[in-house]
Parts: C-alpha cells; sequence; structure tokens
C-alpha cells in the first residue's frame, strides 16, 4: 500500500509539469505557426512546393530518432491492491462466515490391498465407496461431510435430509466439488462421442 502511494503522488507531480510542458509546447508551436504563415505569405509561389529542401526545410528534416520520441524505460505500474479476499471463481468477497469445514472420511482398513489400491485415502461417508479423480462428489454444508454423487442421487436426494447427523437439506447446502486436473485436455469434461453419417452434397 505504501509503495501504491508513493507511485500516486509521483504520478502527480510528473502529471503537473508534464501538463505545465504541454502548454509552453503547444504555445511555442503556436508562435512557429504565426512566423512561418507570415514568412509564406512573403514567399509566395514556393509556399506549395513539396520539395523538402525548399524554404530552409533542409535543416528541419524530421527524424525517426528524436529523443523525446522514444520509448523511456519506466519502473511497472502498480495497481491499489484488493483490501478484500475474493473467492477465485466468483470473484466475490468472502466471508469467515461463509466458510465451511469439510470432512473427509478416512480409510479404516488399510491392509486390504484387494478392494482398496495404495493411492486411496478417503471413502464416501454414506456409502463407503473409494473417493478419487474419476468420482465426482458433493459437500454436504450440514455436516461438511463429502459423499458421491450417485449416493447423494439415489439416496440423499429423495428424502433431502442429511444421514449422517439427521438435518433437512436444502439445494444450497448440496456443494459440487470441483475435480483437479490430470494434464490432459479433455480431463475433467464430460465428453460426448458423436458419428458422423453421410451429407447430401448439392
Amino acid at each position: 500500500m505504501k509503495e501504491f502511494e508513493k507511485q500516486k503522488a509521483k504520478i502527480q507531480k510528473e502529471g503537473v509539469t508534464s501538463e505545465k510542458a504541454a502548454k509552453e509546447a503547444n504555445l511555442k508551436a503556436f508562435i512557429d505557426k504565426q512566423k512561418l504563415s507570415t514568412k509564406h505569405e512573403k514567399q509566395g509561389s514556393d509556399v506549395n512546393s513539396i520539395s523538402n529542401m525548399n524554404n530552409d526545410r533542409d535543416k528541419s528534416i524530421p527524424s525517426f530518432w528524436i529523443p523525446t520520441l522514444t520509448p523511456q524505460s519506466k519502473p511497472t505500474e502498480l495497481k491499489k491492491p484488493d483490501e478484500k479476499v475474493r473467492c477465485p471463481m466468483s470473484g466475490r468477497p468472502l466471508r469467515y462466515k461463509d466458510l465451511i469445514p469439510i470432512k473427509f472420511t478416512p480409510i479404516n482398513d488399510r491392509d486390504n490391498r484387494s478392494v482398496i489400491t495404495k493411492d486411496a485415502r478417503f471413502v464416501c461417508a454414506v456409502s463407503n465407496d473409494v473417493l478419487g479423480n474419476s468420482v465426482p462428489c458433493v459437500a454436504l454444508k450440514t455436516s461438511g461431510n463429502v459423499v458421491t454423487m450417485e449416493c447423494f442421487e439415489k439416496v440423499i436426494k429423495k428424502d433431502m435430509i442429511d444421514p449422517t447427523n439427521g438435518k433437512q437439506l436444502t439445494e444450497k447446502d448440496v456443494i459440487p466439488l470441483q475435480r483437479g486436473a490430470t494434464g490432459f485436455a479433455g480431463a475433467g469434461l464430460m465428453l460426448e462421442a458423436k458419428k458422423d453419417g453421410a451429407v447430401m452434397q448439392a
């Protein structure tokens, strides 16, 4: 915040000086234009010449390498930092009362290698199905427990009651969890195969 305030003060100071310089440049251009117009009136027919060597134009040939027009090396412009923590998805400010703790149910039997793989660490709180990156899940706001989408659709959605604590659920209390990406372009997307048939051409 201090750096932003310093930059703001510096920009204001530079703005005042640049405004003053711009006024002086405009005044000088106006005076030069007046002198040029009187000079052209005296010279008469030579004014309409397109040659850049007539009328002392050879001494004022425009150059590309003018120092005032070259880009200047300035430090990166800082933007005013946001004082609120925002949700990365919606962009709305996060409030502490809006946050809920999420509880993942750990696997109890770690020795049963025939059913559970080494990578599996959590299971559904209701059906005990193993959770993975390819399994859609939802979090129940009333208890914070994570269950599979299949369990929610087949068991919980009929009565809308949280089976872990018996509290009534609403649509806002069911939060779908976003699955992590695997590095593939189509990761986490519902892909649908399409078959193209014969096309009639005119």
